[in-house]
């Protein structure tokens, strides 16, 4: 896998240089230096090959992390790694920079021999570390940790997780959050539409429990890594999806339950829109433009939206705007956004409001074509999903059998919502 990492300054001088295997030297580090950092045409590519040796690098901000190999390696395992150990640095120093690199580098080295064995990565979470590869500073506050606890910390399949919380009451939060993107012509043609959403679990459950928890969705992981759909029509087909460490993938397959802390996941097919806008603009010679904009909900009557915010872009020459709305909503132009704010604190399902304006333009003497910005969208809705994903049952198993109570709540917000004009 690796054969050496090394951590240099703006300069390109080595802070940290760690070889892994004998088949680099350490000489090899100038050749990253005169090649990549001293370049004097920037070198684009995070990649760089002389020979039969590979350059994996990122920079942040006057740091150069460079992983170096002579193997044909998984590069996005390879950056996975520098980026965790980015991480690392910022949880033991609290920021990672070169100073903090100078005055930390026997913990350094210190935790680059425990993430790497021989090149490989091993474990790199930075909770299990913490147990005994401490910081003077934490040293002195933190109990020792029992040996057989760091074993099963430093080995087991539970890194993510102490199997010693107690709670004194066990509950279990579920959240189900959707971003929509949207981008519809000015016509009312669907252009592109998405739902990326997350599934976040906050857990106060005592022990070590099992968490089953099953969606109504129609993916099915094939044997050999695919994904294809299944289901019934009540069922959401998903595009993609990326699971926690701790899913049970196996068992996620055979009787589409999950074990799961985070999920993420994407799809592309019978969105439902929340809001449906329909704009007519038009330009009024040289010195006018009129707007009639219609927005309709189209989520269920007992639910409403929150903090509501469209955007309706106006000409930069744009002089006065007389602005009418026929419905919830203030609306006010911002000359320093070049747009019409228009701001609904609460929007309640199957309704609608419109708005109205006349934008009075300055005349120039060199007139250019106004671009037509598209109109955007942001929102909040609760207990409303895009994708109609649902949660089908949480079950919590733990060995002491105690009570649980398990709360699921859904919210679907705007990404990138857009309405072109």
């Amino acid at each position: 896998m690796l054969s050496a990492v090394f951590i240099y300054n703006q300069k390109g001088e080595v802070l940290i240089s760690r070889l892994y295997r004998h088949d680099v030297k350490r000489s090899v580090a100038d050749v990253f230096r005169i090649h990549v950092i001293s370049s004097p045409t920037p070198v684009r590519s995070p990649v760089t090959t002389l020979g039969s040796t590979s350059f994996f690098h990122i920079r942040y901000e006057n740091l150069w992390l460079c992983a170096v190999t002579k193997n044909n390696a998984n590069a996005a395992l390879v950056f996975e790694f520098l980026y965790r150990l980015l991480g690392l640095g910022f949880s033991y120093f609290g920021r990672f920079d070169e100073e903090a690199v100078k005055n930390n580098f026997v913990l350094i080295y210190e935790l680059l021999d425990e993430v790497l064995d021989y090149g490989y990565p091993q474990n790199i979470e930075v909770d299990t570390l913490k147990l005994y590869v401490t910081t003077e500073s934490i040293r002195s506050k933190t109990i020792p940790e029992p040996p057989q606890n760091i074993t099963m910390q430093a080995t087991g399949a539970t890194t993510w997780r102490r199997n010693d919380i107690q709670y004194k009451k066990n509950e279990a939060f579920v959240d189900v959050i959707e971003s929509v993107n949207l981008i519809l012509s000015a016509k009312g043609t669907v252009l592109r539409a998405d739902v990326q959403g997350q599934i976040v679990m906050r857990s106060f459950l005592s022990g070590m429990p099992e968490c089953k928890f099953g969606l109504n969705d129609k993916l099915v992981l094939d044997k050999d890594g695919g994904m294809s759909g299944v289901g019934d029509g009540e069922s959401v087909e998903i595009a993609d999806c990326q699971f926690h460490q701790c899913v049970r993938l196996g068992r996620f397959d055979t009787d589409r339950t999950i074990s799961f802390e985070l999920m993420r996941y994407r799809t592309t097919e019978n969105v439902n829109l929340p809001f449906k806008v329909l704009p007519v603009v038009r330009e009024m010679g040289k010195s006018r433009i009129e707007y009639e904009i219609l927005v309709k909900s189209n989520f269920n009557s007992k639910l409403s939206a929150t903090n509501v915010m469209i955007k309706v872009p106006t000409p930069p020459s744009a002089t006065k705007c007389r602005i009418k709305v026929f419905g919830p909503g203030k609306a006010k132009y911002q000359p320093e956004q070049n747009a019409i704010v228009w701001k609904i604190s609460r929007f309640q399902g199957l309704q609608e409001s419109s708005l109205t304006a006349i934008v009075d333009l300055a005349p120039m003497s060199k007139q250019v074509a106004w671009s037509r910005p598209p109109i955007s969208l942001d929102f909040q809705v609760l207990m409303f999903t895009a994708s109609g994903l649902l949660v089908r049952f949480l079950k919590v198993f733990e060995k002491s059998n105690y009570q649980s109570v398990k709360w699921v709540r859904y919210m679907t917000k705007a990404g990138s919502y857009e309405i072109r004009i």
